[in-house]
């Protein structure tokens, strides 16, 4: 089916400038423009927040107050004020009894006006008692009775900013709903049936105009259908990334099991059932000749770099090679430790490729690689530069790449010679944020703990007690124990007075001995760091100061002891990962929890969610519950979309059923050339997902 190369006719007058609807001017514009309201399309998708019971009473008699209420009076005497700064009172009477309207600053010949003496006037607004008497202050409408049906029996009330009133929002959504053209229906037939949802226009002008509390609810239908809207043509985003994806050279990977058959044999515990399935899921993936994009998520300590090794050596199996990319040199060098043994044991040939390789150490590298000598590479992103070439490289995994958007996974697919994909993460990820930002991948989840990991105690204590701290620290040392200390900042800052590791580091030092102390921190030169890691990995030194650099995948089995100096000014996802660098051993480890008092709430939540639990997704979900979704997607989680009424946090299984809705139609109409197929693609372009038009090849 041809596509106009842009946006469809239907949908010009919702994308026209803002000032085309009534009562938005120039000035006005300016004002809603901040706030995401540029286009009439942005003022139907900004739905009321709240609304006002405006139903008319016979009286005010009996009210409990303070109430909003509608009534039919008849105006009495005015009484001006005599003194300046005084209030012009309205005497009224309703069906039952009298009150009085309140005017501050206002002319007394527009109030004669507004409110004549002897006629009849419908009022709505704020009732208060003062002194015993109902007053409604600035009535928010004051009509003729014939003109009543203008207030709505419940008022929508809309998200405001500076500027801009109630009356002109109004005003403006009604102008854009009455733009809203009729669009072919794309939500599948059964869902629709079975969800019980208007079509998308009705559902708009519903939303709009809620009869009671009870229709601003995100349960209720017309809004639950508007947000499925919008959910729905986000994962037909990543399902069509997802599908492009699979449609790249996909070759069957299918390796005979025999070198990872050795690997297992070395091991002195059996792999946790959790590492078993998803081992399973990615070597069936790697056999497809779709090409696998899976994401393995687990917590930390839960035995990620096994699974990875398994679908390495199944690339090499079948003759092929992998490569393992790490975001940092010190955990790609780490990744190349731990493997060492493995690797030996299977007999496969695993080298390191980093930025510091020169010369003919490099270039001897790199022919091996292209040759096919080198099976397995590990690295930074370099592996994926320039020169960098394999001779067949099967599998490209990638570590810790939690901050990747959808984009900049697809362009990583491109570097690896249309090669399986496996991605990585550490940090668990609530299961709304997983279906969002990586929703176009398969995902496998390790939720199991293997063998051997010991609980880690955690305490939380105030910084008043630091000679404590350093005491039992001294007395660890003594047992050949080994002790993290994280500090938040490397260097003194004017706008925060977070103490500084290198500060630490100097007191720490000066009273537990020169060479018993190490600092590690981001500012270092790679070979610094590396150095500092290598002291306190071997032993050298018995306590590591550092910064947050340490958060992700570093591995020293003999430390036991974490200390978090000022532990409020973390996050909670943060902290967790922080903790998981100790209980790696055979000895009972600490985590000790700093902060210095007084405490927020925030932060007191915080860190007792820590001290009840070690399960990392139950804590990113109350991370999620505590922060909530728009401040995580604002920092660390890049590549994902802002909604403007699904609130993916809580609608987590509507989310996973348009996952599921998207997946299926395409699965039947790739090209979107069905009748439904041109209503889905009319969505794309209404929520602006012109990446999913783009990759449908469309202008």
């Amino acid at each position: 089916m041809a596509e106009p190369r842009g946006r469809p006719e239907v949908l010009w007058p919702l994308f026209a400038a803002l000032t085309a609807l009534d009562g938005v001017g120039d000035k006005s514009a300016q004002l809603l423009a901040p706030a995401g309201i540029e286009r009439p399309r942005d003022m139907l998708f900004t739905l009321p927040h709240t609304g006002i019971d405006r139903q008319m009473r016979r009286s005010v008699k009996g009210l409990t107050f303070p109430t909003t209420a509608t009534i039919q009076v008849r105006v009495g005497a005015h009484h001006a004020p005599r003194v300046k700064g005084r209030p012009h009172l309205v005497e009224v009477e309703d069906e039952e009894t009298s009150f009085q309207l309140v005017f501050f600053h206002a002319s007394s010949g527009w109030l004669a006006k507004l409110l004549p003496p002897g006629e009849r006037r419908v009022v709505s607004g704020k009732l208060e008692l003062y002194d015993g008497v109902p007053r409604m202050v600035h009535p928010d409408h004051v009509l003729r009775p014939e003109e009543a049906e203008a207030i709505p029996p419940y008022e929508p009330v809309y998200p405001l900013v500076a500027g801009i009133t109630q009356k002109l929002m109004f005003r403006a959504s009604r102008s854009a709903l009455g733009m809203a053209p009729d669009l072919p229906e794309w939500i599948d037939p059964g869902v629709m049936a079975r969800e019980g949802w208007p079509d998308w226009r009705a559902a708009l002008r519903a939303a709009h105009a809620p009869t009671g509390a009870e229709a601003l609810d995100p349960a209720d239908p017309p809004r639950r259908r508007l947000a499925y809207d919008e959910l729905f043509a986000h994962q037909m985003t990543l399902a069509l990334a997802r599908a492009r994806a699979r449609r790249g050279k996909g070759r069957a990977t299918v390796g005979d099991g025999s070198l990872r058959a050795k690997v297992l044999a070395t091991l002195p515990y059996r792999p946790t059932g959790a590492q078993l399935r998803a081992s399973e899921e990615i070597a069936a993936d790697m056999a497809s000749e779709f090409r696998m994009n899976r994401l393995l998520q687990g917590d930390v300590g839960a035995g990620k770099t096994l699974v990875a090794l398994m679908a390495l050596l199944n690339a090499v199996e079948a003759g092929g090679q992998g490569a393992l990319m790490a975001p940092t040199e010190i955990l790609a060098r780490q990744h190349a430790a731990g493997l060492a043994p493995l690797v030996m044991a299977a007999g496969v040939r695993m080298e390191l490729l980093t930025g510091r390789d020169t010369g003919q150490a490099r270039a001897d590298k790199l022919r091996a690689l292209a040759e096919g000598r080198i099976q397995i590479l590990v690295g930074t992103h370099a592996i994926f530069q320039a020169g960098v070439e394999f001779r067949d490289l099967r599998l490209a995994v990638v570590d810790e790449q939690h901050r990747f958007g959808v984009r900049e996974r697809m362009e990583l697919g491109a570097k690896g010679r249309a090669a399986d994909m496996l991605v990585m993460t550490a940090t668990p990820i609530p299961r709304s944020l997983a279906l969002a930002q990586y929703g176009d991948m398969d995902v496998s989840v390790l939720d199991e703990k293997p063998p051997g990991r010991k609980p880690i105690a955690t305490a939380v204590l105030s910084t008043q007690r630091l000679e404590e701290v350093l005491e039992r620290l001294r007395a660890a040392l003594a047992e050949g124990r080994q002790a993290y200390w994280v500090c938040p900042l490397v260097e003194e800052s004017e706008t925060s007075d977070l103490v500084a590791a290198e500060d630490r580091f100097t007191w720490l030092r000066a009273r537990l001995g020169e060479g018993r102390v190490g600092l590690v921190h981001g500012q270092l030169r790679p070979e610094e760091k590396d150095a500092a890691m290598a002291r306190f990995a071997s032993g050298e030194t018995g306590l590591l100061v550092a910064t947050t650099v340490i958060e992700v995948g570093v591995d020293v089995p003999n430390a036991s002891i974490m200390v978090i100096e000022q532990a409020e000014s973390f996050g909670l996802a943060q902290l967790h990962q922080l903790r998981g660098r100790v209980g790696r051993g055979e000895a009972a480890s600490t985590c000790l929890l700093l902060y210095r008092p007084p405490l927020s709430e925030g932060g007191r939540r915080r860190l007792e969610i820590l001290r009840q639990s070690e399960d990392g997704f139950r804590i990113a979900e109350e991370d999620l519950a505590m922060r909530g979704y728009g401040d995580l997607i604002g920092t660390a989680q890049s590549g994902m979309p802002r909604f403007r009424i699904a609130d993916p946090e809580r609608q987590a299984a509507l989310m996973e059923m348009a996952q599921a809705d998207a997946r299926a139609h395409l699965a039947r109409d790739p090209g979107l050339d069905s009748a439904r197929g041109a209503a889905v693609r009319t969505l794309l372009w209404l929520t602006e997902q012109d990446r999913a038009i783009r990759m449908l090849g469309v202008g």
